[in-house]
């Protein structure tokens, strides 16, 4: 018994060790959300940088700040203007990937209260290796260029 729960406290240490590792590898940065009134809902841009040797997918996003957030994509097909959510994202090795306006974005709805525009909203970015990575996000006039 006892070397079956050793067992399981190494392998344990070794998954908390690379996600660790995976997170490390990972940066998140510029990132804004749109400041909209009182209950309606915004859009929230950032880029992520992955230093790493292996691809690192993107499978959610939350934040305090909005009761829902989710990963949408714009895109024109055929002169049209499409929206769609999208369940995960690849980051590429040695790469970046962007969520700006007209490409991924976030859709950030029911606000817990009106955004400030100067003020920031912390966002949480969850990987498929269960790692995680913090960002805080400017809140930026209505009228900034996008979606």
């Amino acid at each position: 018994m006892r070397t079956q729960l050793k067992r399981i406290a190494v392998l344990a240490g070794a998954l908390a060790c690379a996600s660790i590792a995976q997170a490390a590898t990972l940066e998140a940065r510029d990132c804004w959300v749109r400041a909209m009134p009182s209950s309606l809902p915004s859009s929230g841009y950032f880029t992520v940088a992955n230093n790493g040797d292996k691809p690192a997918t993107l499978t959610g996003v939350q934040t305090p700040a909005f009761g829902m957030a989710m990963m949408h994509k714009s895109e024109n097909k055929g002169g049209t203007a499409t929206m769609s959510p999208v369940d995960s994202v690849d980051v590429p090795p040695h790469g970046t990937l962007s969520f700006a306006p007209k490409g991924y974005h976030l859709m950030l709805e029911e606000p817990g209260k009106p955004l400030a525009v100067g003020s920031t909203i912390p966002l949480t970015l969850s990987f498929a290796d269960k790692s995680t990575l913090q960002v805080n996000c400017a809140i930026k006039s209505a009228s900034a260029t996008g979606h």
